[in-house]
């Protein structure tokens, strides 16, 4: 760590020297918004170390809703209410509808075949957009995989009444499991837990390549240093993804040669079907894999702690929990279904509350405008900068919401219609709003309140002893995502 921000520092040094030699001015374009001053060069990188959700909150607080920043030479507008967010989406979608995409992104030309990264004007978004919700995300795709979920979902269970009565990582745990659940879902195969079929080290190789896509790079700073790579990030991340795509690579002609014997009738075969008919290629194979698994496992694991973690620290919630679904499903421990989960309005207020309170994502992915004239509460957005939405400072605004930093389920019983994922309700955007929604949200808000409702079916639940629930540390801790400061552990007693 200490060795990355030296070389950081010093390229940001070099960059400086560079900066002012040749002359680089900054350009106005219309009215910015207000914001804190920026240091010469490195702008105001430096106030945003720690939890960047945080900080800018904290910065919102003193500048307004939509701010400018300047990361490095980069121009920022964040915004930071629910008003701000709906202009920005429901008058300028179109135009802040593309990427700031990292440089490690674009090792081996990632950037520019992957659904995360690219522009949703361009038509290969659009074809791999409607693949993906044609193919994976639909209410039939959906239908036809709830046996394979439902399985792995049932060995989350089972592994935590092998070790009922002991203390255990709940996040690690989960994590595994729905990095199974994902990848058999998609793929047909196991990634954590030795089986028929296996691709172990994939789980691995893309956490690395996420971690360094997500480090500090002057490359994403200093836009004209980029083709120095100087920290070498696009380099270490070339490494990270050959390893990733060799592993897929081995999943796909694993497939093709036992495809004549044997159709999985998953997402994977879908795909092949495609690339067979000559409607897209092996590297489109390859990306819609990747980002498939790269955006499905993190995201229902991490929501999954959160919930824990917090009907943990509020027993009384817990319990009126496990009271509705003894009501609705009866007292015994019988083997719950994911339909089951409609009957459980309480449970899935739990799990919305859980996702407003820790949104994994809690600047989602930035924007960036791709045209002039985009003005969001009287400011201009510059042709160019990155638009940053604080979706968890925009989901704690207390203009809002009441009592915004309490956990309180009861909020979401009374608004049960508008309040969904669908991000048009813009003081709730778990999972962003427009063009750029989620594509995996049709499945996310069907897995995360099965597994969580399944935890809780089987389970009696209890922190390790001495630990009470108001000891129990929620501290946030925001890298690649936002995780616990200290992962959660608990016991699992069987009834």
């Amino acid at each position: 760590m200490e060795r990355d921000l030296w070389l950081l520092c010093a390229a940001l040094a070099a960059a400086a020297i560079v900066y002012y030699l040749t002359g680089v001015t900054r350009r106005r374009s219309g009215r910015l918004p207000p914001g804190p001053w920026p240091v010469p060069v490195v702008g105001n990188v430096l106030s945003l170390r720690g939890n960047m959700h945080h900080e800018l909150a904290r910065m919102a607080r003193q500048y307004g809703p939509v701010m400018t920043l300047k990361l490095g030479l980069v121009t920022a507008v964040v915004v930071s209410s629910p008003d701000a967010a709906r202009e920005a989406f429901t008058k300028h979608d179109r135009r802040l509808a593309a990427r700031a995409f990292p440089d490690a992104s674009r090792a081996r030309g990632f950037s520019e075949r992957s659904m995360i990264w690219l522009p949703s004007s361009d038509q290969r978004w659009k074809t791999l957009r409607g693949i993906v919700a044609t193919n994976i995300f639909s209410p039939r795709s959906l239908a036809a995989a709830r046996g394979v979920r439902e399985r792995k979902v049932r060995d989350i269970v089972a592994y935590f009444a092998r070790h009922a009565g002991k203390e255990i990582d709940v996040g690690q745990v989960v994590y595994g499991g729905v990095s199974n659940l994902v990848s058999s879902a998609f793929f047909s195969v196991d990634v954590v837990d030795v089986g028929s079929e296996s691709a172990h080290g994939l789980r691995e190789a893309v956490q690395e390549m996420v971690l360094a896509i997500a480090k500090p790079n002057v490359s994403d700073l200093v836009p004209f240093l980029r083709a120095l790579d100087l920290q070498g990030w696009r380099r270490w991340t070339t490494k990270r993804l050959d390893k990733v795509l060799g592993i897929l690579d081995g999943i796909i002609d694993r497939r093709l040669a036992s495809a004549t014997a044997e159709k999985h009738d998953d997402f994977l075969d879908s795909l092949l079907e495609l690339m067979s008919a000559g409607k897209i290629a092996r590297d489109n194979v390859r990306a819609i894999m990747f980002d498939a698994f790269a955006a499905g496992t993190d995201t229902t694991a991490i929501t999954v702690e959160w919930a824990m973690a917090e009907l943990l620290r509020n027993p009384s919630v817990m319990a009126k929990v496990r009271a509705e679904m003894k009501d609705v499903l009866g007292s015994g421990n019988e083997t719950i279904e994911e339909d089951d989960m409609e009957k459980l309005p309480y449970l899935q207020a739990v799990v919305k509350e859980a996702m407003r309170l820790h949104p994994v994502a809690p600047i989602l992915l930035p924007h960036r405008a791709v045209e002039d004239g985009v003005e969001i509460g009287g400011y201009a957005v510059p042709k160019g900068s990155t638009v940053i939405f604080n979706a968890w400072a925009i989901m704690r605004d207390p203009a809002a919401w009441e009592r915004p930093d309490e956990f309180m389920p009861e909020r979401f019983m009374h608004r049960v219609e508008e309040a969904n994922f669908r991000g048009k309700e813009y003081d709730f955007i778990p999972f962003g709003s427009g063009r750029r929604l989620c594509p995996g949200l049709p499945m996310a808000e069907r897995v995360v309140p099965f597994i969580l409702a399944s935890l809780l079916r089987a389970f009696e639940w209890r922190l390790p002893v001495g630990k009470s629930p108001q000891q129990l540390d929620v501290t946030e801790r925001f890298s690649t995502a936002n995780v616990l400061v200290h992962p959660l552990k608990a016991i699992a007693v069987s009834e």
